[in-house]
């Protein structure tokens, strides 16, 4: 995404550099969603970004366009049929069959068969083409606005009016580049209603299985356009959306409409989810920070964390048990709704992606070394 400083460079020198450089980057952007994933034998062992389950079946992503799935709880793996070779950030399936892969470029893919093949849905510039159109209309209403304005208000309108301006060149300008910005996670209620969170404050949502998207971005009070890292449904119904400097995103209708809720960390989030009790959020990041809220994000309190690694990914296993993974090969389990948690660190200290809980007490973890069988502590199997 283009900053205040690379606008002026652009405006600067883009009259000598624009003809040779700007469609060449685009074309080679564009080849690489055009490009469909290399069946590989190393699939398990290279750098895997999350996992989650359909139905029985575990389906993991990762770089290079990676999808793998397994239908033996882990012990042997198959590697999906995908249309892309990006590097696929997040996973998750709306029921047993339908599922979504989000990842850099914007793409979104679609699987309508349990994660064995893939469809490329949606991407980057269509991506950016959604959002051109929403800024212009949202500048249409704020130049409505500032005509029937009151003196007193004009300059606060002017200036949101220069900042919704900007949001835009910095759009366009990434449109000339080619779809740059990834998407960063996704989240399906059923095989229809979704949504989609990303870099520099995107956010997509639809209704009719990807089909259609809308941009629901202008619908979060994110200005400075955070990155959004990550989204979740919570034990109650609540839908939670964190990111850069502190943001916590909260809806309680289905995310039609969101309120940001006041954070006492204002650093990166990389991930939430619920504890398994009604209205409690999780949110976890940079540096190992964890903050619990028991009222839907209106209080926080900070938990203490000795291994200060950044975190993750989490899930709720069997039995309410919470666990946490993250960089430097840190498993954080904790058997008392999140109140504490204990540390592990394993003996390769590769970042760890992605968990989900296998039969008894056992995980699955994905990351920098692949998959990897564990026992409840994060050990090794095998």
């Amino acid at each position: 995404m283009a900053n205040r400083f690379l606008c002026a460079t652009l405006g600067a020198v883009g009259a000598g550099l624009s003809l040779t450089l700007a469609a060449p980057a685009a074309y080679a952007l564009a080849d690489i969603i055009e490009t469909p994933a290399l069946v590989s034998e190393l699939a398990p062992r290279s750098l895997l970004n999350d996992v989650t389950r359909a139905g029985d079946r575990i389906v993991a992503v990762g770089e290079r366009g990676h999808v793998i799935y397994s239908d033996d709880e882990g012990q042997t793996w198959t590697q999906a049929e995908v249309p892309v070779a990006v590097t696929l950030n997040a996973v998750d399936f709306g029921d047993e069959r339908s599922g979504w892969v989000v990842g850099h470029s914007g793409v979104v893919l679609h699987s309508s068969d349990a994660g064995a093949t893939w469809q490329l849905q949606f991407d980057g510039l269509q991506a950016a083409e959604l959002v051109v159109m929403s800024r212009e209309d949202q500048i249409a209403e704020m130049e409505e606005r500032i005509e029937e304005a009151p003196d007193a208000e004009r300059d606060d309108l002017e200036w949101a009016l220069d900042d919704m301006v900007f949001a835009l060149e910095n759009v366009q300008a990434d449109m000339d580049i080619g779809p740059v910005n990834p998407l960063l996670d996704v989240w399906f209620e059923d095989d229809q209603h979704g949504f989609v969170v990303g870099a520099y404050g995107m956010v997509l949502r639809t209704r009719d299985g990807g089909d259609t998207w809308e941009d629901w971005a202008p619908r979060l009070d994110n200005e400075q356009n955070f990155h959004l890292n990550s989204i979740a449904a919570i034990t109650g119904g609540a839908l939670v959306i964190v990111g850069e400097a502190g943001q916590v995103h909260v809806s309680v209708d289905n995310g039609e409409t969101w309120e940001l809720q006041e954070s006492p960390y204002d650093g990166s989030l990389f991930g939430v989810m619920g504890t398994g009790q009604v209205n409690e959020i999780l949110a976890f990041g940079l540096r190992g920070n964890m903050m619990l809220s028991t009222s839907l994000g209106r209080d926080w309190t900070l938990l203490p964390n000795e291994g200060g690694t950044t975190l993750n990914n989490g899930v709720v296993a069997e039995g309410g048990r919470i666990i946490l993974v993250g960089n430097s090969g840190v498993v954080l389990t904790s058997s008392n709704n999140g109140e504490s948690f204990r540390a592990h660190f394993r003996n390769d200290r590769e970042g760890v992606m992605g968990v989900v809980p296998l039969g008894g007490t056992n995980l699955l973890l994905v990351g920098e070394g692949g998959v990897k069988t564990t026992d409840a502590r994060g050990r090794n199997l095998n």
